[in-house]
């Protein structure tokens, strides 16, 4: 999988949800052979049945690879017609392995 993270690095991806259902995303500048992944800009977004969608701004955050369940890559015209304030959903329950 690692040798597969090589075309997302320095571009914005949907950065997991990890394994306890948080949700990241920011531009992938590293990993390493444990898939533990750097991402830059990072906010992480928090999904509420009465309230829009939160942003929670991170900057650099480092993740480690045990707790990565999702990489992908986010379509920035796609997410940016998103008005996040007008959605609602539960919010992201953790991956049971």
């Amino acid at each position: 999988m690692a040798s597969g993270l090589d075309s997302f690095v320095n571009r914005i991806l949907f950065d997991d949800k990890i394994a306890n259902g948080r949700n990241f995303i920011g531009t992938l500048k590293g990993f390493d052979q444990t898939i533990n992944i750097i991402i830059d800009e990072s906010h992480e977004r928090v999904y509420s049945t009465t309230s829009g969608v939160e942003q929670v701004m991170l900057g650099l955050h480092i993740i480690r690879g045990d707790n990565v369940a999702i990489v992908g890559l986010i379509d920035d015209e796609l997410d940016n017609r998103l008005n996040l304030a007008n959605i609602k959903a539960e919010p992201l329950n953790s991956v049971v392995h």
